[in-house]
């Protein structure tokens, strides 16, 4: 399966993962209306770590047995078995956020959403042929491969 694999060396800390990641999920899919109509700052599924000098992209490792999937206790968080990718079927989601606590990877972040909580994560833009963190690094920090051993 693809993944998202960050390369440290070439990550500038320009955050613009975010900036497309949040347009790619944005109703309007346009960047000005994304972040002051649709007010969707700090809804990225991607974020990035600083600890300088050195910065990552860090989302979900879409693990082959994602703890986060047991730990949901309503079926909403699932792994696809065609593609591998673990996404949340929001309208099966309580809110509980045991998702969230479940990640040994810290990558699921509770958000609520007109007054639902949600979780909120990477989903690899299932929609897309590559993921819009990915298309959007200037450096090509961030790039979406195949790699032997998976989590």
């Amino acid at each position: 399966m693809k993944k998202v694999y960050a390369r440290p060396a070439y990550c500038m800390n320009c955050h613009l993962c975010e900036v497309n990641c949040i347009v790619a999920h944005s109703k309007s899919r346009n960047l000005l209306k994304a972040f002051k109509k649709e007010k969707l700052r700090g809804t990225a599924r991607v974020f990035v770590e600083e600890r300088k000098p050195i910065s990552i992209a860090v989302q979900c490792r879409h693990c082959n047995d994602p703890r986060c999937v047991a730990g949901c206790i309503s079926g909403a968080m699932v792994k696809d078995t065609e593609t591998g990718i673990v996404y949340c079927q929001e309208e099966k989601c309580v809110g509980c956020w045991t998702c969230v606590v479940s990640c040994p990877y810290g990558v699921i972040r509770p958000i609520e959403i007109d007054g639902r909580k949600l979780p909120l994560k990477c989903d690899l833009c299932k929609e897309y042929e590559e993921p819009a963190c990915v298309v959007g690094c200037p450096n090509k920090a961030l790039v979406f491969e195949e790699r032997g051993a998976e989590v």
